[in-house]
């Protein structure tokens, strides 16, 4: 018998070999190391939900700047894992005669989605604006709970919290978002934006809006990125990890198209590639063009954050030029 097969044994006689230490204190479960990871091999490891991008068990981050495709790339996902599951997606951006012209071809065909997909909306004679926060998530849970959905796609932060773009706001709602995953088992995909940015910089967690306080509350998150070699491709770039590796990092994007295939609007998949070859290459011409932009902004009485934000370079990259402005 070897080490984890008698500890296995152990533990089934007596479950609580913790040397006189109590297994629950308030709101905590406490369990020897070797207990809990015996205990976590009894249960199946997560499913791939999407690529090597969202697993079972995770709330995960899809972001990008707008117009780029990231709800034409999660209904595309939320189809694909309707095939063998029931997935909730809140659609909070498009109006249902919207959704319904994204997915009909040039002759008026509508495209079928699985059976396990539904779409959820807000009913406008039920809209309560005095806590729509709050009102939202609450609504959230008992939808999924009577659905018994375990996958939900939120499609955005920004309507869930107005003020997403605060961190200790946004960082609340996370907060109870990460507990309802935990409570029920949920796997959530929420779609959030970018500020401004530059195609001159690699995606990074950074353009996540709110990032320092939101992106900790994530388990894994990817991006879209628009090319600058070509305006009709996007790249997929993965941003953060938990199961796994980093499969689609900046040496291995994924390169795609937005396509209408039998009445279906989605990513259609090319190649694969270094994020750099999708970047454009800033000439001299452009960072006089930036400095002068970022001086004049500052002359107008614009802050750092101000003028990065309508910029879409870092603070850092404004502080640097202003002080060698001076």
């Amino acid at each position: 018998m070897n080490y984890i097969d008698k500890l296995s044994a152990d533990l089934a006689q007596n479950e609580q070999k913790l040397n006189g230490i109590p297994s629950n204190v308030g709101m905590f479960d406490v369990k020897t190391a070797n207990q809990t990871i015996i205990e976590a091999k009894q249960r199946p490891n997560p499913d791939r939900l999407w690529l090597t991008l969202w697993y079972e068990g995770e709330v995960c981050c899809l972001f990008a700047d707008s117009n780029v495709g990231k709800s034409i790339y999660a209904v595309q996902i939320a189809t694909e894992i309707a095939g063998w599951k029931r997935v909730l997606y809140f659609d909070f951006e498009l109006s249902d005669k919207q959704f319904q012209l994204r997915y009909t071809d040039n002759n008026g065909n509508l495209f079928t989605f699985p059976d396990n997909l539904y779409r959820v909306s807000i009913n406008p004679e039920k809209y309560d604006c005095n806590d729509l926060e709050e009102s939202i998530i609450t609504d959230i849970e008992n939808t999924a709970i009577q659905s018994e959905a375990k996958i939900l796609i939120i499609d955005n932060l920004s309507y869930l919290c107005i003020a997403a773009e605060k961190s200790d706001l946004a960082g609340k709602l996370m907060q109870r978002l990460v507990g309802l995953k935990k409570k029920h088992g949920l796997s959530i995909l929420v779609l959030a934006h970018t500020p401004k940015r530059p195609l001159t910089e690699p995606l990074t967690q950074n353009h996540l809006a709110g990032s320092k306080k939101l992106f900790n509350f994530f388990d894994s998150a990817f991006a879209i990125g628009k090319s600058a070699i070509d305006p009709n491709l996007r790249y997929v770039k993965q941003i953060k990890v938990r199961n796994g590796e980093f499969e689609y990092d900046a040496g291995n994007v994924i390169v795609c198209s937005i396509e209408k295939e039998n009445a279906f609007l989605q990513f259609v998949q090319k190649n694969f590639a270094t994020e750099n070859e999708h970047l454009k290459v800033q000439t001299d011409a452009d960072k006089e063009q930036l400095a002068a932009t970022i001086k004049d902004l500052s002359g107008a009485g614009k802050s750092i954050r101000e003028i990065a934000e309508e910029t879409g370079v870092s603070k850092s990259t404004v502080q640097r030029i202003l002080n060698h402005k001076k």
